[in-house]
């Protein structure tokens, strides 16, 4: 059973900790201190939820639990034509075929993570791509039709319908039941306290974006996206421990689209999070995951924190034959159990990623390669199809020793 059935309705989703992480912005917003974070984590406005011990953790017993998480969902015209056509009915948008393929996967994780790229346009649209993406409110329905119990937000598109795109995406995304981390209405809701739950740990989540393709943050709007600083990412995870969260997880929009080696900024920055510690020598972040890249980049464990530097776009359709890479990606599955030697911590103790990919069909729809790959009900030139996409998406994710540090290669 999915930690979201578990927890019932009162753990509304990932925690947003830190309000307006800023890149390349002198001034920070304040708030991330000692009595902003014990709000955050005391338990969300308008319920009876008590918030975790703020010990760090402290003694909790727990047992294991696994994490999912898929890339960017960038729908092109394309896609939304396809889900107007699966819906079948005028003005109507389905999304949830396109994605019936991966829901297997999705929902029998304890916690499913997707990146929730662009925003909603106005009802009716117009429903637009590159450059300013809009797209139907409906994906919301199919993204909680598949499983998922989060979304990250934070994106280089999140402001391309402005601030009152931003406004209808979260909104949308609350109407279905979806938590969301990494952009905000209010500065009050980008401290908000925000948790998911499985396993008996306390999770919490940051995530934060290089940037805003040049649109401004909005005037007097600064906490509206949390932007990439080295420095916030740490206090806010540690003002998210200090808390209570038993794992920290960051999601973030980073790299070199197009280039499925890390960049300097990515490799340098993943170094210089995953070192940090706290002062017991205890690691800051539990996991990074990386979207943006629109290719599937490695996985590396450092300093002994796993870092999926890019996962790739799960919903795409790339047409010139140089850019198929991009209707592929990885899917990464961790498997966090309580440790037995620090109390009120998880660690990973499995590493499995599967591959993914776009089928532009037609129709378009979104499949588990590593799954199909090997499945006789398919014709022979589809499972041909699916095996070279399982093999080039793993070459990606392995190319930087990752196997040999313990990553599996899953099927299922």
């Amino acid at each position: 059973m999915k930690a979201s059935a578990r927890m019932g309705a009162a753990l509304a989703g990932l925690v947003v900790v830190g309000g307006a992480a800023v890149y390349a912005v002198p001034v920070l917003l304040d708030g991330g201190g000692g009595s902003a974070a014990d709000q955050r984590f005391g338990g969300r406005p308008g319920t009876t939820e008590p918030g975790p011990a703020a010990s760090g953790g402290g003694a909790v017993s727990g047992k294991p639990f696994t994490l999912v998480a898929t890339g960017d969902i960038i729908p092109y015209p394309s896609i939304v034509q396809r889900s107007a056509d699966d819906a079948g009915k005028a003005g109507e948008y389905d999304f949830r075929k396109i994605l019936a393929g991966v829901k297997p996967l999705v929902s029998a994780a304890d916690l499913a993570i997707c990146h929730h790229e662009i925003p909603y346009g106005r009802p009716g649209g117009p429903y637009t791509g590159y450059p300013t993406f809009k797209a139907p409110h409906q994906l919301a329905d199919a993204l909680k039709d598949a499983g998922y119990d989060s979304c990250s937000t934070a994106s280089n598109h999140t402001l391309d319908d402005g601030y009152d795109g931003l406004v209808r995406t979260l909104d949308h995304l609350d109407r279905v039941g979806i938590p969301h981390v990494g952009s905000a209405r209010s500065a009050e809701e980008a401290k908000a306290p925000a948790l998911l739950a499985a396993g008996g740990a306390k999770v919490a989540q940051l995530s934060y974006t290089y940037g805003t393709n040049g649109i401004p943050l909005p005037a007097g709007k600064p906490w509206a996206v949390n932007l990439i600083d080295q420095d916030r990412i740490v206090a806010d995870a540690r003002a998210a421990r200090a808390a209570g969260a038993n794992v920290v997880v960051l999601s973030v929009h980073w790299g070199t689209e197009w280039q499925t080696a890390p960049d300097q900024q990515q490799r340098e920055l993943a170094q210089a999070l995953t070192a940090s510690r706290s002062a017991d020598g205890l690691p800051d972040i539990d996991l990074v995951i990386g979207t943006h890249n629109h290719v599937p980049q490695p996985y590396e464990k450092i300093n002994g924190t796993w870092v999926v530097f890019g996962m790739g776009d799960q919903v795409a359709s790339f047409v010139p034959a140089d850019k198929l890479r991009g209707n592929q990606s990885s899917v990464p599955r961790f498997t966090f159990s309580p440790s037995a030697e620090r109390p009120g911590r998880w660690e990973v103790v499995k590493a499995e990623y599967l591959t993914q990919y776009s089928d532009m069909g037609p129709p378009f729809r979104v499949v588990c390669a590593s799954c199909a790959a090997s499945d006789t009900a398919l014709p022979a030139a589809k499972r041909s199809e699916y095996g070279r996409v399982d093999r080039q998406v793993t070459e990606a994710v392995t190319s930087r020793g990752a196997t040999a540090q313990g990553l599996e290669h899953a099927t299922r």
